[in-house]
Formats: C-alpha cells, sequence, structure tokens
C-alpha cells in the first residue's frame, strides 16, 4: 500500500490516525541508485537508527546512500569506514552536521537541527583490551545515537581483573540497564562481569588472538559457554549489533522507570 493510499483512507476515516502511523513506518523504504533499498523509517519503527555499512561500498555509492539518508530520515550512520575514507566521506557531507568516530571507524551526519532524543536509558561498555577498543567504540557510538546515556572504560581484561573494581562499581552506581563486555582471546571478562552484576551483559567476542584462538573463535565459544546466567553474546566484532541490543533494553528499561515516577 503507497503513502497516497494510507492518507486517503485516513481522510475517508476508513482508517485511524493511530493505524495509519504504523503503516507508513512499514513503506519507508527509498531506492539510491536503483540497487539500494534504503529503511529510511526504521529508526521511528524500530527505535533503531538505519546504520550504513562502508565495506564492499564503493566512494560514490556511499556518499549517495548516505545523502538520501540524511535527507529522508534526517541522520545517518556510517559504519567501518577508516583512515583517509572517514575523512573524504565527512568532506563530502560537509553541508551537513558531521561528527567522526576514528577509534570506532564510524562516522555520524546530521540535517542542521537534528538531534537524538535523550531516553533516559544507560548503557555500561567494557573492553578487556586497547586491540578490543575499536569494537567497544562502535557500540558506544550506536548506543549514544540511540539516545542513551553511555559509560565506557577500556582496558579492564583479565590480565589485570583488579582494574575491573572501579569501572564495575560506577557502572553500579549510575545503575546501567545493560552491560556490552568485549574481549578477545579467550573471552573470559564477559563470564566475570555476568557474575557479579544483576542486569544483562551482552558479550562481543573480537578476532583478536593468533593460534588456536585465531580470529575470535575461542572467545565466541568461551562466551557462548558462559557459566554465569544472563549473558547474551553477539558475532565475532560485533560491536553496532551488541550497542543496538544493549540500547534497546536501556531505552525500554528507562520507559518503565518513567511510567513508575
Amino acid at each position: 500500500m503507497s503513502v497516497r493510499e494510507i492518507l486517503e483512507q485516513v481522510a475517508r476515516g476508513e482508517l485511524s490516525i493511530e493505524e495509519a502511523e504504523k503503516r507508513l513506518r512499514l513503506v519507508s523504504i527509498e531506492e539510491v541508485l536503483g540497487v539500494v533499498r534504503l529503511d529510511v523509517g526504521r529508526d521511528q519503527r524500530r527505535q533503531v537508527p538505519e546504520i550504513v555499512l562502508a565495506e564492499g561500498k564503493g566512494f560514490e555509492e556511499l556518499v549517495e546512500i548516505s545523502k538520501t539518508a540524511l535527507e529522508k530520515a534526517g541522520r545517518v550512520v556510517v559504519s567501518r569506514l577508516w583512515g583517509e575514507a572517514l575523512h573524504k566521506l565527512a568532506e563530502e557531507l560537509r553541508s551537513y552536521e558531521v561528527e567522526m568516530f576514528e577509534k570506532a571507524g564510524m562516522l555520524v551526519a546530521r540535517k542542521s537541527g537534528y538531534r537524538a532524543e535523550k531516553t533516559g536509558g544507560r548503557v555500561g561498555i567494557l573492553s578487556a583490551g586497547t586491540s578490543d577498543v575499536p569494537i567497544a567504540e562502535e557500540a558506544a557510538v550506536v548506543a549514544r545515537e540511540m539516545g542513551c546515556e553511555v559509560f565506557v572504560f577500556h582496558d579492564v581484561g583479565v590480565a589485570g581483573l583488579h582494574r575491573l573494581a572501579e569501572p564495575l562499581k560506577k557502572m553500579i552506581k549510575e545503575e546501567v540497564d545493560a552491560i556490552v563486555v568485549v574481549a578477545g582471546r579467550e573471552g573470559a571478562l564477559a563470564s566475570i562481569v555476568a557474575s557479579l552484576v544483576d542486569v544483562p551483559v551482552v558479550g562481543v567476542p573480537t578476532s583478536i588472538g593468533y593460534g588456536a584462538g585465531a580470529g575470535g573463535e575461542s572467545a565466541l565459544l568461551a562466551m557462548l559457554q558462559a557459566c554465569p546466567l544472563g549473558v547474551a553474546v553477539v558475532n565475532i566484532d560485533g560491536g553496532v549489533p551488541a550497542g543496538a541490543f544493549a540500547a534497546l533494553i536501556a531505552n525500554r528499561a528507562a520507559r518503565f522507570r518513567e511510567k513508575k515516577a
């Protein structure tokens, strides 16, 4: 059903405004260059922004996709974009408000005046080692763009477990709704954190490691076998899905807090 047909049904009194809004969210698809079908209504429908994966796309294609998303949705988030390519895209989008997150390899561009609404959700993010930082920062960017307050601590892995105490105290004090734990090698940090907190933990295995643990498979299998309950695991190097998953949990918790207040 087209947008026009939905509006005509509202005008004839055949469809409520609430039902029309639901249907409009389902038809918010924009075609780009005859190939890409951009889901510009995803943010309204799912409270998850459209995130464009830069890998595998030509630069001109990436520019067109980004500009279309900006014009139709007011914002675009681009992931897995590094070095010169990141700065080059930022220059192409200079007529918009642009933020570059070089550690995460991400870019966020917005139309003037666009702001992500603060939800009250709170997400904690921990990385085990400095090599895990880019994936942790991916998760942080996504959670912030979904309206959450984010608390990030790096380099708190099991090689020096005493480093974990203060970050966890901070997260407990701030009453975070979910914690993302990013770790490579044996991926033990997710299990340890889950054994100490009473909120959902999202484990992100990273491809850091070598030998038998090459490519992150050891970390993935270890997190999947986590003994403490309450651990969900995303794919290897999945900072973006981890950030979105944690933010969805946090935002729903925030809505219930608001209702109870």
